[in-house]
């Protein structure tokens, strides 16, 4: 016997962007909304710091239940699957995209232009910050443009990148203090942080934002209806209509028993691998490549950034261990003007220990004992290092994609996706010259330090990853429009990584959740305003 659960709306994934996406739509309209997760809540408020405590102490995991067996693929960031998703353990830096990054074409001459501009996006980049709670500052209006000030001033700078930043300046690269999700002072019920390096893996406080923070409230004002452990696996249409009817689900309790969601609305909220992966589930006789697959861009596409690090040996004393996971941030580099060939990056600072923490050995190999050990480590704190790193811009070719690989399935029978990352030929062409360019950026920093380059490191994966199911304004080249709904079915809606164009040059959290309240504006208004019935 089949279960059948209805709503107005209905979200299938539960991270961040569902999460503030809901939080809007349930402030702002009159209307059900039903959250489905295949994954389960993890460590509670009140057990983050035992959690802490056994990671530390054991190895443990902080975040116990976050993560289905078999529900993975290779290549993909994290398996994480659970109430909250990513976002759970996420690092709280919250940056936003340069304007350029939404109009490379029209600027440079590769990529693709995004349908919409930085100008569309800046209310939601406002809403965003005020509604997790993100403290920053503004850097150079010219590099930083914003219409509203944070929410919160910045954390303070530590001792040791206010001295970064007085090298900074000697290298005449404005930085300012990174924004981040982590409270300056109280803020929503939650506490200031104590910048005392507990972020990391998990925030025994609560002054660093994650999703629970706002299912717990929305579950407790019985807003929405969370139902976890419950994976959806096909979206099916209506009879002789193109709008879906109906999702098709599991209840990892009670597999035997199906499931089904029936909704107006149906919001597809899966991030960049399980919002196409779903899509492509869902083929049937009239869309035989996937759901919202007639362009044949679902899946592709994919796109995220790069990075450039390196280790800076400076003549500066610094004394790790305060809020070492802040750093200053310049767009000097983001915004570059004009160019020969076409190079964009961010630039950051952050302190470090490489090169001084004690050790048993020294350079020669012979053992330290006693009091070696000792006048050993303190003559290499003379000297302070800084770690450096830009993400730079990797445009994506349309092969860049997730597929569905048969060979491999998840415990219920379901493919799991198969994820290949492709620049495009101007991104491949360009690789060399953009990380010499970066490089040639840390050289010239080092030298205005009186410093000395360490080590210098180039990836290879792809970071902070999107796409899968674009936006655009030609259906026969995107999957959905500039609110994420679908071309092919105007009551499904995909909102937040998947449907970026490219990844920018900076950690794409913050955009991620202003496209979803974009749509979530776009999705509401299907609905009666909130007030009109109050």
């Amino acid at each position: 016997m089949r279960r059948v659960i209805e709503s107005d709306i209905c979200i299938i994934g539960s991270g961040i962007t569902a999460a503030l996406a809901a939080e809007k739509i349930a402030a702002e309209r009159d209307a059900s909304i039903v959250v489905v997760e295949a994954g389960d809540d993890t460590a509670s408020m009140g057990n983050r710091h035992v959690s802490r405590r056994r990671y530390l102490a054991y190895g443990e995991n902080p975040w116990p239940d976050d993560h289905i067996d078999g529900q993975t693929t290779d290549g993909i960031q994290s398996r994480s699957m659970l109430v909250g998703g990513l976002a759970m353990h996420w690092g709280g830096v919250t940056p936003r995209f340069s304007p350029e990054d939404f109009r490379v074409k029209s600027l440079y001459g590769v990529g693709d232009d995004w349908p919409i501009t930085y100008d569309d996006l800046d209310p939601y980049y406002l809403e965003a910050e005020e509604r997790m709670g993100v403290a920053g500052e503004q850097g150079p209006p010219e590099l930083d443009p914003r219409s509203h000030p944070y929410p919160m001033p910045r954390l303070p700078l530590s001792y040791n990148l206010t001295l970064l930043k007085e090298w900074s300046d000697k290298a005449e690269i404005p930085f300012w203090s990174q924004p981040s999700a982590k409270n300056s002072r109280r803020y929503a019920g939650r506490p200031e942080c104590c910048r005392n390096d507990t972020c990391s893996p998990i925030c025994p406080t609560g002054a660093k934002y994650s999703p629970d923070f706002t299912w717990n409230e929305l579950r407790r004002a019985g807003r929405v209806e969370l139902i976890k452990r419950t994976l959806v696996r096909q979206l099916v249409l209506e009879d002789n209509s193109d709008r879906i009817h109906h999702a098709v689900a599991l209840d990892r309790d009670e597999p035997d028993t199906p499931v089904e969601f029936h909704a107006r609305a149906f919001v597809v909220a899966g991030g960049y691998a399980w919002s196409p992966h779903l899509l492509l589930l869902s083929a049937n006789s009239r869309f035989p490549d996937g759901i919202a697959n007639s362009s044949g861009a679902v899946g592709k596409y994919m796109t995220g950034h790069r990075n450039v690090s390196a280790f800076v040996s400076l003549p500066m004393k610094l004394y790790p261990g305060i809020n070492s996971s802040h750093s200053l941030v310049s767009k000097r580099y983001m915004r570059p003007g004009s160019m020969s060939r076409y190079v964009r990056h961010d630039l950051r600072i952050w302190e470090s220990t490489v090169g001084r923490e004690p050790r048993l050995k020294d350079e020669d190999g012979s053992i330290l004992l006693g009091d070696e050990v000792l006048r050993d480590w303190r003559s290499r704190t003379e000297r302070g290092t800084a770690r450096l790193r830009a993400y730079y811009d990797v445009l994506p070719a349309q092969e860049s994609q997730l597929t569905l690989d048969r060979s491999r399935r998840n415990p219920w029978g379901d493919p799991m996706p198969r994820l290949q990352f492709r620049d495009s030929k101007a991104s491949r062409d360009l690789r060399t010259h953009t990380e010499q360019s970066i490089e040639s950026v840390f050289a010239h920093m080092a030298r205005a330090g009186d410093g000395e380059i360490l080590s210098t490191r180039s990836s290879d994966f792809q970071d902070h990853p999107a796409g899968g199911c674009r936006m655009g304004d030609d259906p026969d080249t995107s999957v959905c429009d500039e609110y994420g709904r679908t071309h092919d079915h105007d009551n499904l809606f995909v909102i937040g990584a998947p449907t970026c164009v490219t990844g920018g040059c900076a950690n794409g959290t913050l955009t991620f959740v202003a496209l979803g309240l974009r749509s979530a504006a776009m999705i509401g208004e299907d609905f009666p305003a909130a007030d009109q019935l109050r």
